[in-house]
């Protein structure tokens, strides 16, 4: 996976600069078939755009109460499952290739162009194609949603 983040601030003076353009080094796999990177992370959100810490180099593998994540994730042909919820609401966009979304009891079937609003519901992601899927998320901390007689906390 080869992905170019290209991040700007500001010079003492006020004035918009680059201040990162590379290809992404933190490329990560938690599984079989799978990877990661993390583009841009806060820790809180409103965001501080003051903040001079590399939020690509953040740990965000459980998102915190105000924090929000820049991901893209490819996820390769047969990549091993995990039906996890997070405490997040999730924008997504299939760059490229295709992959079903699994629900408790739907799957959707989506292809690059489609967009995702995933709102803390336990769900998997299966490519049971040929290519990779590339994806990419944007994460913000969410409240996680109750039920009469329960909540709806992380899981796996």
């Amino acid at each position: 996976m080869k992905i170019r983040r290209v991040v700007t601030g500001h010079d003492i003076n006020g004035k918009a600069i680059v201040e990162v353009d590379e290809i992404c080094k933190n490329i990560i796999s938690r599984r079989p078939q799978h990877s990661s990177c993390v583009v841009w992370s806060s820790n809180e959100f409103p965001v501080d755009n003051a903040d001079p810490e590399d939020g690509g180099l953040r740990d965000v593998s459980v998102t915190q109460k105000n924090q929000t994540v820049f991901r893209v994730v490819e996820y390769q042909p047969g990549v091993a499952p995990r039906n996890h919820r997070t405490e997040t609401i999730d924008y997504a966009i299939v760059m490229s290739g295709e992959i079903d979304m699994v629900l408790d009891d739907t799957t959707v079937h989506l292809k690059q162009g489609d967009l995702i609003v995933q709102r803390g519901t336990i769900h998997n992601w299966v490519n049971h194609g040929t290519v990779p899927c590339t994806i990419a998320f944007v994460l913000i901390a969410a409240q996680v949603p109750t039920l009469p007689h329960s909540s709806l906390a992380a899981v796996g």
